[in-house]
């Protein structure tokens, strides 16, 4: 369903056209100012195609290991799948190795990226216990040599994602920036916390601001975007090109065309209808369910699912006997049957927010089960 023909809900301001930029990466245009945030084990080619139809302008793929040994692992290889899908196609490469990254990016590009994208930003162990992600942020040295290694060893723009530093004491987003601009990044995005700070607490928006008057190329606003309010209230304070949203899209994909909408109209869209959650979520399953086989397929749609229907009525009883169902037939059937009962019940959209009768619910499904 278009944005076009779906209802909206008007409020009275002036559209806030003072938001809207034309986001070019090099010579690719993108048809908005929304990206879909790199996620590990989140952002697989399923859930960028849904992103993107929803209304993504990019989605960046999970974090590829620069390492070559690693590359023809089950692992690799499926996050360097990207049989039909929409561009741009945004590949991240992690590592500490300024030669091992230019091979990482020459490989994926031969395999399709258009745009690759230098991951500075994970704040997980694993990674920066390897000195890379957000760990790379304390050897600014190794932050240019890196950065020009993997510029100059492609013919495609290369991007790159950081935090505002290391921790409170050490945010030296600024630098890097600088670093960034002066060795050919054509694109920086910035998230508003840094690597001490885990996801916990609120992003900061102060130095992504700081950053966008720094430099010329395009900055990426990232963290805590998590409604058309915020996403305006964000780009009119830090004067940002573009937004980065990642876990408020997790089960409210939607949110793409909904910020798009209302940057463009000042007005909002009214939330998904149940029926239309019902087609997006049957075509994420099956998607799902392709991409990853039988055996892994139902096993990685459950966190899918259960943020799908996170804070509905009777979510918590019924996620916990979908993540008892075996396989990807009984899976599927018993979330179509949870949404129909949504419908039965009389709910028009997909809304937790505005409230259900839960135990009503959930005492249908029982009896349904």
């Amino acid at each position: 369903m278009s944005s076009s023909n779906l209802p909206t809900f008007f409020c009275f301001f002036t559209p806030p056209s003072d938001a809207l930029f034309l986001v070019q990466i090099g010579n690719i245009h993108l048809k908005n100012n929304l990206t879909a945030a790199p996620m590990a084990g989140v952002t697989d080619r399923p859930f960028r195609q849904l992103c993107k139809k929803l209304g993504a302008g990019m989605a960046v793929s999970e974090m590829v290991a620069s390492n070559a040994k690693l590359w023809a692992s089950e692992k690799s290889i499926r996050r360097g799948d990207h049989t039909a899908e929409v561009d741009p196609i945004v590949v991240q490469i992690a590592g500490a190795a300024p030669e091992m990254m230019a091979e990482a990016a020459r490989y994926n590009v031969e395999r399709g990226a258009q745009i690759i994208d230098i991951n500075m930003g994970c704040p997980a162990k694993k990674v920066c216990n390897v000195q890379a992600g957000s760990a790379l942020l304390q050897d600014e040295s190794l932050v240019a040599r890196i950065v020009s290694a993997v510029v100059n060893s492609i013919q495609v723009p290369v991007t790159l994602k950081i935090r505002t530093g290391w921790d409170r004491d050490h945010r030296n987003a600024l630098n890097i920036a600088r670093i960034a601009e002066e060795n050919g990044i054509q694109s920086l995005a910035v998230h508003g916390r840094t690597r001490a700070d885990l996801y916990n607490g609120v992003a900061e928006y102060d130095t992504i601001k700081a950053v966008k008057e720094s430099v010329k190329i395009p900055v990426v606003a990232n963290g805590d975007i998590d409604s058309p309010e915020k996403a305006l209230q964000v780009l009119r304070y830090t004067k940002a090109d573009a937004l980065m949203i990642g876990r408020a899209a997790q089960g409210r994909p939607w949110i793409f065309r909904e910020i798009d909408f209302y940057l463009k109209t000042g007005t909002h869209l009214a939330p998904p209808t149940v029926t239309e959650v019902s087609e997006i979520a049957a075509e994420h399953l099956q998607n799902l369910y392709t991409f990853y086989g039988e055996e892994k397929g139902y096993r990685i749609a459950r966190k899918h699912i259960g943020w799908y229907i996170r804070g509905g009525p009777g979510a918590d009883q019924f996620r916990d006997r979908m993540n008892q169902i075996i396989g990807t037939r009984d899976q599927f059937a018993a979330v179509m049957l949870y949404l129909d009962t949504l419908k039965q019940q009389g709910h028009l959209f997909f809304d937790f927010k505005n409230g259900f009768e839960e135990q009503a619910v959930a005492r249908q499904l029982q009896r349904a089960a």
